[in-house]
């Protein structure tokens, strides 16, 4: 089936063939521009990109990425925009569609994702919402099979604050078969929502889906370890919180917990000393430049496939 016009909002509106066609797709490509071969297979479309947030990995590498496509990305920032003085989502979306051949928004409620993917004719992507980070989590699968050489029976813990990034985990990593633990303190778990969805993922593809409020017992066994900041933009810090999350901090202490050639993973950008320690992420273990670089290359198997 044809992954043409699709959006691409919410993993879990794809089943594991399609997730798979994406990620080949990312690899070849990646191989492609490694090698120096020409790979413009979307020569003279155009991307708009909408940033309700600042960004540095998505900016550059969406953008980067469909000029290596032989396209074009516009930066679109809101306060540019008519967006930014009172217009709608939908009208936004219905104007872009006339203009350009794809649309990806970087933004705050993910309502304005869903409403930009509604009223849109061309596809939408979901660069970042509040809810979901879909394709930090492509390139981070990526990343496990460079690393890891597969998928599927692996396990990925992610320790630190419920957020947009952990809720995709649940959602991607579960479809393309790994068994996922979620290690979060009391009050800093995931939103109900989010897991009855990731529940019933887990049962339709046979994975564990747990959630762990003990740092150390959730990454037993682990293959791979996630982290994120534990204060998402726009969010105030807190010393409540702070101190709530900080036994969940990756560690050379945490890490030995793990299997010895686990890998540790985070979407960046990293508060050092906060959610992981320099010793960490500057050690062996760490994959965290690798899956920045994959940004690139997974979102170009998406568009190259979408548009």
């Amino acid at each position: 089936m044809s992954l043409k016009g699709r959006s691409v909002v919410d993993l879990s509106d794809f089943q594991r063939h399609e997730l798979r066609q994406f990620l080949d797709t990312g690899h070849d490509l990646k191989r492609k521009q490694k090698r120096g071969e020409p790979h413009e297979v979307l020569k003279g479309k155009s991307l708009a990109m909408i940033f309700m947030k600042s960004s540095t990995r998505t900016r550059v590498s969406f953008e980067v990425g469909m000029t290596q496509l032989g396209g074009h990305a516009l930066y679109l920032e809101t306060g540019g925009t008519q967006l930014g003085r009172g217009e709608t989502i939908g009208d936004t979306a219905q104007v872009l569609s006339r203009y350009c051949d794809v649309i990806m928004a970087r933004v705050f409620g993910h309502d304005d994702i869903t409403g930009l993917a509604k009223y849109a004719t061309v596809p939408v992507i979901n660069g970042l919402s509040d809810l979901l980070h879909p394709c930090q989590i492509m390139a981070d699968m990526m990343t496990i099979e460079e690393h890891r050489g597969g998928l599927e029976g692996q396990k990925i813990v992610y320790v630190g604050d419920s957020n947009n990034v952990s809720n995709s985990i649940m959602q991607g990593c579960t479809i393309m078969g790994m068994d996922v633990t979620i290690g979060s303190p009391k009050g800093y778990t995931p939103i109900e929502s989010i897991m009855k969805k990731a529940d019933a993922l887990s049962k339709r593809y046979g994975t564990t889906l747990e959630v762990v409020t003990d740092p150390h017992e959730a990454v037993k066994g682990a293959d791979v370890i996630y982290t994120d900041t534990f204060f998402s933009m726009g969010q105030e810090r807190s010393k409540e919180k702070e101190n709530a999350l900080m036994p969940f901090q990756v560690n050379k202490t945490l890490i030995g917990k793990a299997k010895s050639d686990v890998i540790v993973m985070h979407c960046l950008p990293a508060h050092r000393e906060e959610e992981l320690t320099s010793e960490v992420m500057d050690g062996p273990h760490s994959v965290v430049f690798d899956q920045a670089e994959n940004r690139l290359h997974a979102q170009k198997g998406i568009m190259a496939l979408i548009v």
